[in-house]
């Protein structure tokens, strides 16, 4: 293996070990500076994702955005319909066929926790050393290539796995 290969090797796992713990520490550190509720990271995703579809969004794309089953997709949306975030819109046409749209309550602590956690990490990043503040902002178009490099390859996996699936199911 080259050094560029080992590298690249140890950057992913520092990586992979980092992001899942500050990714709570974020949120722990956003819920406890407004109060707001525990709401687990599945469902912060989903109302992220009915946010940013003005027209609300059927059950399956909701699943297909977030690259979840759509089993999970109607769990999430049982419990947050009965907690006020997500508000299920039958159509006329069709009353089998709904529309997910993110409650204003919803939209509300959305904000406030957008809010919170940009503050928190302002906070925590003016106790960086200018060159670590520097060192992240130039990071970001990196991590935003990773993340889309990540997507597409979860993409190609999904679409292998589903091509097996039907091969295994027409050879059964």
């Amino acid at each position: 293996m080259d050094s560029s290969s080992a590298d690249t090797g140890h950057v992913a796992l520092e990586l992979g070990r980092l992001l899942g713990p500050l990714r709570r520490a974020v949120l722990r550190a956003t819920r406890n500076a407004e109060g707001l509720p525990d709401l687990p990271e599945a469902q912060i995703e989903l109302l992220r994702a009915l946010s940013a579809a003005p027209d609300g969004l059927a059950p399956r794309e909701a699943a297909a955005r977030l690259r979840i089953a759509p089993s999970t997709v109607s769990n999430l949306v049982r419990t947050m319909t009965a907690a006020g975030l997500v508000e299920r819109i039958s159509q006329p046409h069709d009353l089998r066929t709904v529309t997910l749209t993110a409650s204003a309550t919803a939209r509300e602590l959305l904000e406030r926790y957008d809010s919170a956690s940009t503050a928190a990490l302002v906070t925590a990043s003016a106790e960086l050393p200018a060159a670590d503040r520097a060192a992240l902002a130039a990071a970001m178009p990196a991590l935003d290539r990773l993340l889309l490099a990540m997507e597409r390859q979860g993409a190609a996996a999904a679409r292998q796995a589903a091509g097996q699936d039907r091969r295994g199911a027409s050879a059964g």
